[in-house]
């Protein structure tokens, strides 16, 4: 990969800052009174339909992971899409991407890539995540919208202040990892400095890993397209990365009032991506976000503004063929800015009852444009705009209406409107051969405007303290994103760099795609001791999706320039081909199992178990095809021992074979496999150390969910690398982490 390094002064300002709470937090006084946590959230308590991950659950996870997705591994329901090292895509029952509302400290995050290599949940290092709330399916109004999945809330901690009397607050956590198979490695450090009004507090982590290996040989060719450069049969190309996360928090406090300014920096310098022709070789983003949160006798009222620009640049990494004749590889540049702002109001109607009603505005704006690249009438003479002016504006009005009915029943009553138009300036290609597709384009009335309403309906009834029931049906809505709307081109390579899903294939937008609607069926049927020592829960779920995106062939004439590959990609197997998204309908089903148990006390400390299993189906109900990167039937089951400090694990993963995918698509199929790791963790008063073994017996097996290998080779030759290789997990690695609080 490109390892280019950048230096700006919003970095030098926050190290400066930290540096200063650092060398003053070593004067701080050890018997200062408890400090005053506030939560920058308010929440509904037991709100029916989330799950959490929890601090303890997050700080277990830290040393093993750079991938903050990863931390909902655990989590019912959920899988993950292959992507970089950072930036892996979550997937709620099937469902993912831009079809789950993803916000991190309140903020409505994009990805601003053809290929989506920015994720939303990429934007923050493990080490800066304070909890995680997943709505799967049955989500609130007040926290869904322009979302068909769930919606994923990740936060960082809340601000901390001094107690009264107390003078001031100095408090911190330094922390680093080490990870073997890809010489993983990074640090990270958070700083406090608080009165009984003020918090400064500064987070910052860096993290960076070469590429990693398979568990055995997966390919036949060790050739990158790049004279003296080979990689082994079991090297993963394309999965090394550099990442650099920085934010410094502002917090004020009076009586019943706090006001938060955060500014958030990140810098990748490098991210390889396995399942996608091109990889991420700069990635800049810089985030204001201003908040507001205010009791009141009648209830609270939140508000937030916040301004995010992103810039973005791809090309072809050191795994990849770099040269093609005398052009220099083809780079893509993408800028985006998001503005958005949110205000909503909690009012106490009764002791029982509780309304929520906000209105939420995003403005996101788009540009994508490839620079020309050598002489040749391909990707010259001309700058390739992917798309120009894009425009997507949300403006949203909710209520809802949640009830205690009595000590037994509590419901949840809302509806939600959003308004959502999107555009798009007018394209040109990089020479005349885009012309004809870029003039029809050009032609035709661009802008769109939906009306899109959700609705939710939820119940929880306690039968007695061993038995809950939770129950629902929800109405979600989700408008397609810019580029399934505006990618313009049907010459191939052009197609070729347009795919967020990472199965090596091209596609083509649709100006005319309709909002997704989906109508879901969910109940969690949750049995448990009073004080939870053990419990068992299942949560069978349905949903059906009119106008479902999903992809037909879009081949049309012969010859090498004919449309998305000519007649013959209609029809071609075991090959990658092109794509057109399009409206369809589809099903899908599934259930959730999830529990654990203690297994009695010993002499080696206290035992338990804790177990998990997935199952979900799709289909295309217009084609009959299933569905995409659908997560085989997966389950995990874990032996725990806890015995003073020591906190340690046994865990069994285990994945059902892939045999059920989207014919459209030529999705690669996958056999079953079982895992086995080891993970172990020992804490003092103000430090903590985590150890383990991932893939202990070092076992060769593919990621369901991964995608189509292109990870290295001539990528941008469109079926010049093999077809067929799915992108293989990682082989055996050891990992250890430190963190010390002070």
């Amino acid at each position: 990969m490109n390892k280019k390094n950048h230096f700006f002064s919003p970095k030098k300002l926050s190290l400066a800052i930290a540096s200063a709470l650092v060398s003053m937090a070593a004067i701080a006084n050890d018997n200062n009174p408890e400090p005053i946590l506030v939560q920058a959230t308010k929440p509904a308590a037991n709100t029916p339909f989330s799950t959490a991950v929890t601090p303890t659950d997050i700080a277990a996870q830290r040393a093993a992971t750079s991938d903050t997705a990863s931390l909902l591994r655990d989590i019912p329901g959920v899988s993950l899409y292959g992507a970089g090292g950072v930036s892996s895509l979550p997937a709620i029952h099937g469902l993912a991407d831009d079809r789950l509302r993803i916000k991190v400290d309140g903020m409505d995050l994009l990805s601003s890539c053809p290929n989506h290599m920015n994720s939303p949940l990429s934007y923050l290092d493990p080490s800066q995540v304070e909890t995680l709330k997943v709505y799967a399916g049955i989500t609130p109004v007040s926290v869904g919208g322009d979302s068909i999945g769930g919606t994923i809330i990740a936060e960082t901690a809340a601000p901390e202040f001094a107690a009264p009397g107390q003078g001031h607050l100095l408090k911190g956590r330094v922390g680093a990892f080490y990870r073997s198979n890809n010489n993983a490695r990074g640090g990270n450090l958070t700083a406090t400095y608080a009165t009984e009004m003020l918090n400064i507090t500064y987070s910052g982590a860096t993290t960076q890993a070469d590429n990693y290996t398979a568990g055995g040989d997966f390919k036949t060719t060790t050739a990158t397209g790049r004279p003296g450069h080979t990689l082994p049969l079991d090297e993963v190309g394309s999965t090394a990365y550099k990442a650099n996360n920085h934010a410094l928090n502002l917090a004020l406090k009076h009586d019943n009032h706090l006001f938060e300014v955060k500014y958030s920096f990140q810098d990748i310098p490098y991210e390889g991506f396995p399942n996608q022709r091109m990889d991420m070789l700069d990635n800049t983003a810089h985030r204001i976000n201003l908040h507001y949160l205010g009791e009141f006798g009648w209830g609270s009222l939140d508000a937030r503004a916040y301004r995010e620009t992103v810039t973005h640049f791809m090309n072809f990494g050191d795994d990849k063929q770099f040269w093609y004749g005398d052009a220099p590889g083809m780079p893509m540049h993408t800028e985006s800015k998001n503005t958005g702002g949110v205000v909503k109001a909690n009012i106490k109607l009764t002791a029982q009852d509780l309304l929520r009603v906000g209105g939420e505005y995003q403005r996101y704006q788009l540009d994508d444009w490839w620079p020309a690249s050598g002489t040749g009438m391909m990707m010259a003479p001309n700058t390739f705009w992917n798309i120009n002016d894009g425009q997507r504006d949300r403006t949203a009005l909710f209520g809802e209406w949640e009830s205690r009915i009595n000590p037994a029943w509590t419901t949840l009553l809302g509806v939600r409107y959003e308004r959502v138009k999107t555009d798009a300036g007018p394209v040109q290609g990089y020479s005349m051969m885009y012309a004809a597709d870029a003039n029809t384009f050009n032609a035709r009335n661009r802008e769109r405007t939906d009306n899109n309403w959700d609705a939710t309906a939820l119940a929880r009834y306690t039968a007695d303290a061993t038995r809950t029931v939770e129950f629902g049906y929800a109405m979600k809505t989700r408008s397609p994103n810019l580029y399934e709307r505006y990618s313009w081109s049907r010459i191939g390579m052009a197609l070729e760099m347009n795919n967020f899903l990472g199965d090596g294939n091209g596609y083509l937008g649709d100006p005319d795609l309709k909002p997704e609607k989906a109508h879901t069926l969910s109940a969690t049927f949750d049995w448990h001791a009073p004080d939870r020592a053990w419990e068992f829960k299942a949560t069978p779920y349905y949903s059906h999706v009119t106008d479902y995106i999903d992809a037909r062939r879009c081949g049309s004439g012969t010859g090498m320039m004919a449309p998305c590959g000519g007649v013959a990609n209609n029809t071609g197997g075991n090959k990658f081909v092109h794509l057109q998204y399009a409206n369809q309908s589809a099903r899908l089903y599934g259930i959730d199992l999830s529990g654990h148990m203690p297994l009695g006390k010993t002499g080696a400390g206290d035992l338990g178990l804790k177990g998990l299993l997935n199952y979900t189906n799709g289909e295309n109900r217009d084609t009959g095809d299933d569905l995409y990167n659908i997560m085989p039937l997966n389950a995990k089951l874990t032996l725990t021992q806890k015995r003073g400090s020591w906190d340690n694990g046994v865990e069994l993963v285990m994945v059902k074979a892939k045999n059920n995918i989207s014919d459209v698509r030529n999705e690669i199929k996958t056999p079953g496999y079982s895992l086995v790791n080891l993970r172990g963790s020992y804490t003092w008063k103000q430090a903590r150390v985590d150890f383990g073994v991932e893939n202990l017996f070092d076992k060769r097996y593919y990621l369901p969910t991964g995608g189509a290998y292109t990870g290295q080779g001539t990528t941008m030759s469109f079926n010049a690398i093999p077809w067929g290789i799915a992108v293989p997990g990682m082989g055996r690695s050891l990992y250890t982490g430190l963190s010390y609080a002070f």
